[in-house]
C-alpha cells in the first residue's frame, strides 16, 4: 500500500500566516474569488441565522461581509492565526461590529448547537484532520443549521508538483482531497444532503518567481508535516524553473492551475446528540465583542 501524502503541520500553518497577515489580502487572489462566490450562494438560500461562524476568518473580509448581510445575527470571526485577527478586527466598525476568537478550526471552544450558519472559505487546505474539523462543525450547528465552503481539489498547482517531481521526490506541494472524499467525509460526520461542485481556474504568471511570491504571500508555500528542515537550495529552484519553462504559453505565460471545489450541507434535525465533547468551550455570552 502506498504511504499517505503529507499533512499540513498546524503549527507551520499558523506561523505562515501570522508572518503573512499584512500583506495577505494583496496575494490572496484565489481565496477573493471563493469568497465572492461563496457569499453570492448564500443568496439562494432560505437564511435568517442568529449565530454565524466564520471559520477561518483571516484578515475579515468575509467576516464584515457576513455581519453586513445578516445585519440581525451575531458573527463571530475565528482563526489560528493572531495577527490576522488583528487585521480582521479593524474591519470592524461601530455600526458593524462582530466578534473574533483566536482558536483552532478543528478544535472550536463554542458550546454545542449554538451556530446557525458555519462559512468556511478555503480553510480545509490547512487541516490534518478533515474527518475532526466537520465533527466540530456538525457539534456546534444547531439542527437544520447550514454548512458553506470552498476547499481545493486534486489538481491544484498540478504543474508546480510535477515540475517538483522531476527534480526530488521530497513534499513540497500540498496535496489536496478529491471532491467525493470530501463529500464522503460531510456524510461520515453526519451532514445531509451535501452538494459540492468543481470549477477550474488558472492564474498566469511572468516567471515562477511571481507564482511564489503569491503562495508565500498568502500563507502558502510547503507547510507539509515531513518537509526538508534545511532551505531547499537555489539548484533545485533553478531546476523546477527549467521545467516549468517548458510549460511556457503562446501568449508568453505560465499557467498556475487551480481546481475550486464548493460545497454546503445540513445538519439534519433531531439527529441525536452532538458529536466529541470538548474540553474547552467558551459560552457565546461571554466571547468579547469587537
Amino acid at each position: 500500500m502506498s504511504a499517505p501524502p503529507p499533512r499540513p503541520d498546524a503549527r507551520a500553518v499558523r506561523r505562515a500566516f501570522d508572518r503573512r497577515a499584512r500583506d495577505y489580502d494583496a496575494c490572496d487572489v484565489i481565496g477573493a474569488r471563493t469568497r465572492a462566490e461563496l457569499l453570492g450562494r448564500l443568496a439562494g438560500l432560505p437564511l435568517e441565522p442568529g449565530v454565524v461562524l466564520d471559520v477561518g476568518a483571516g484578515t475579515g473580509h468575509a467576516t464584515r461581509a457576513l455581519r453586513d448581510r445578516f445585519r440581525k445575527a451575531r458573527v463571530i470571526g475565528l482563526d489560528a492565526s493572531p495577527r490576522m485577527l488583528e487585521e480582521a478586527r479593524r474591519r470592524a466598525s461601530w455600526l458593524r461590529r462582530f466578534d473574533v476568537v483566536c482558536a483552532d478550526a478543528a478544535r472550536l471552544p463554542l458550546p454545542d448547537a449554538s451556530v446557525d450558519l458555519v462559512f468556511a472559505n478555503l480553510v480545509l487546505p490547512w487541516i490534518a484532520d478533515p474527518d475532526g474539523l466537520f465533527a466540530e462543525v456538525h457539534r456546534v450547528l444547531k439542527p437544520r443549521g447550514h454548512l458553506t465552503f470552498s476547499t481545493l481539489g486534486p489538481d491544484t498547482l498540478v504543474e508546480l508538483r510535477e515540475c517538483w517531481a522531476l527534480v526530488d521526490d521530497g513534499p513540497h506541494v500540498h496535496s489536496f482531497a478529491d471532491m467525493h472524499d470530501v463529500g464522503d467525509a460531510l456524510v461520515r460526520a453526519g451532514f445531509t444532503g451535501p452538494v459540492l461542485e468543481s470549477d477550474r481556474v488558472t492564474v498566469t504568471y511572468g516567471d515562477v518567481q511571481s507564482l511564489y511570491r503569491d503562495l508565500r504571500g498568502s500563507g502558502g508555500g510547503n507547510r507539509l508535516v515531513g518537509r526538508r528542515a534545511a532551505l531547499t537550495g537555489r539548484g533545485r529552484f533553478a531546476a523546477v524553473a527549467a521545467h516549468y519553462e517548458t510549460r511556457r504559453s503562446a501568449e508568453g505565460r505560465l499557467p498556475a492551475t487551480c481546481e475550486i471545489v464548493y460545497g454546503h450541507a445540513w445538519r439534519p434535525d433531531g439527529d441525536g446528540p452532538a458529536r466529541g465533547p470538548r474540553e474547552t468551550v467558551v459560552p457565546l455570552a461571554a466571547i468579547r465583542r469587537r
